[in-house]
């Protein structure tokens, strides 16, 4: 599998450039997924690099004061799914971590970084999730209902379909799918999973008695489902922040989200600060956020839209650590 086919990286060229990359920094792309982004960071350090050697002084070429050359950048890639080992890359300066960036602070603590100078999260889906159908993420496809990002977990859609109680399906539905009728949908499955459980996708879908015309409908419920088992909003604010505790003063991170749920948490975020969103001010009325607002949420071009499709709800945000 290529791994433009794994994913199609959304906004690729404006968050590489979002992310002001310094040859000698330190990087971390907690988003692996097929290492679209990864690559491109490896390769604007790389020309970053030789951009700084061209400009060199005459003078600074010829140093003789003993100090030494600055040590190469570093980037860190993160993905829970094992599947994304298949786009791995073969460079001195890049390291793969098995596994989800809810523990980004323990690995940097690993392997002895203190400070990072960029973050990436593209929060999308991959491709390959979505089109693998045995993983069960799409309503389009019959198959297990798995959903598991990390296929070592214990926990599938399956155990929470049959499991949780009405009420608990219902606000799942409402807060993680945004589903006016969840109530009525978990009503539904509930009855249905009385007669025999729900172990598949379209058993799921037929339970919902949600109509195949109303493939949003459909969307947002097993969009509800993949966040819970993989607890993405959780990870997503363990993530936040570690990154913010890690980020060297001038470091910068950029964040692709897709749903208004992780967009409002990032947004808030970087607005202020904290998960609780609430913006400090000092006596003098100055905003206290550790973060200066780069992009506010930038949407893809018509033209990228029109080569993938799936970028048209893709949201790009960037901020600098004072």
């Amino acid at each position: 599998m290529s791994t433009e086919s794994y994913h199609i990286p959304a906004m690729l060229k404006e968050t590489i450039e979002g992310l002001a990359i310094k040859p000698n920094g330190v990087y971390v792309d907690v988003t692996f997924g097929g290492g679209g982004h990864s690559r491109a960071i490896l390769e604007r350090m790389k020309e970053e690099g030789r951009r700084t050697e061209r400009i060199k002084t005459e003078g600074e070429g010829k140093r003789t004061d003993g100090k030494r050359k600055e040590e190469e950048g570093h980037l860190y890639s993160f993905d829970q799914d094992k599947d994304a080992l298949q786009n791995a890359i073969e460079d001195d300066r890049w390291t793969f971590v098995l596994s989800n960036f809810r523990y980004l602070k323990n690995w940097m603590d690993y392997y002895g970084v203190t400070q990072i100078d960029g973050l990436l999260a593209d929060l999308g889906v991959s491709f390959h999730h979505f089109d693998c159908p045995e993983r069960g993420f799409s309503f389009r496809h019959p198959a297990p209902l798995d959903m598991r990002m990390n296929q070592t977990a214990k926990r599938t859609a399956a155990d929470i379909v049959n499991s949780y109680s009405e009420e608990e399906l219902a606000q799942l539905f409402w807060l993680y799918g945004e589903l006016k009728n969840g109530r009525g949908i978990a009503k539904n499955i509930c009855r249905a999973r009385a007669e025999k459980p729900i172990e598949r996708t379209e058993e799921l879908v037929a339970a919902s008695r949600i109509p195949a015309e109303m493939s949003k409908e459909l969307a947002r419920l097993f969009q509800a489902l993949r966040i819970e088992v993989n607890d993405e909003l959780g990870a997503l604010r363990e993530m936040l922040v570690a990154a913010r505790d890690l980020l060297r003063p001038g470091g910068r991170i950029a964040i692709l989200t897709y749903h208004s749920l992780e967009d409002r948490l990032v947004k808030n975020f970087l607005r202020s600060g904290n998960l609780e969103g609430t913006i400090e001010k000092d006596f003098y009325g100055n905003n206290l956020s550790p973060f200066t607002l780069i992009e506010k949420g930038r949407t893809a071009e018509e033209e990228e839209v029109a080569r993938n499709p799936r970028s048209r709800s893709a949201k790009l945000r960037i901020a600098e650590k004072r």
